[in-house]
């Protein structure tokens, strides 16, 4: 037995093709590079969309609307409309959201590491 990706697991085609399958079934429910960062965004408590818009530098409306979509299609993220005047919409990331939390925090300490290389191996070339 070996341990592959923090896995215990036999080396088969089989186990290999699971692995690779899980892998991509979470992708195709986070992919491109908005879910996680919205998911993060809306970690601090519920936000209304300019909010979401204002903490995401550099999405578009468009964008933000079919993100949020997919994320509340795939039971991330909830909408709720209050009955204020004007009509007031919030989002928020729902219990099951939760599920996400370490693979966000790996993320976030797996970013700040890289980053930290890359800058650290720009010095180098720089100062040759």
């Amino acid at each position: 037995m070996d341990t592959h990706f923090g896995i215990e697991q036999h080396h088969t085609p089989e186990t290999c093709n699971a692995s690779v399958a899980a892998v991509k079934d979470a992708l195709y429910v986070l992919n491109g590079k908005w879910k996680l960062p919205l998911i993060v965004a809306l970690s601090t408590g519920a936000k209304r969309f300019n909010e979401i818009q204002r903490s995401l530098d550099g999405i578009t409306p468009k964008i933000l609307s079919k993100e949020l979509r997919e994320l509340e299609m795939n039971e991330f993220v909830t909408r709720k409309v209050l009955p204020t005047t004007p009509v007031s919409v919030i989002y928020e990331l729902t219990p099951y959201s939760k599920s996400l939390e370490k693979v966000t925090v790996e993320l976030k300490n797996w970013g700040i590491q890289h980053r930290e290389r890359i800058i650290k191996g720009m010095r180098k070339s720089s100062a040759a």
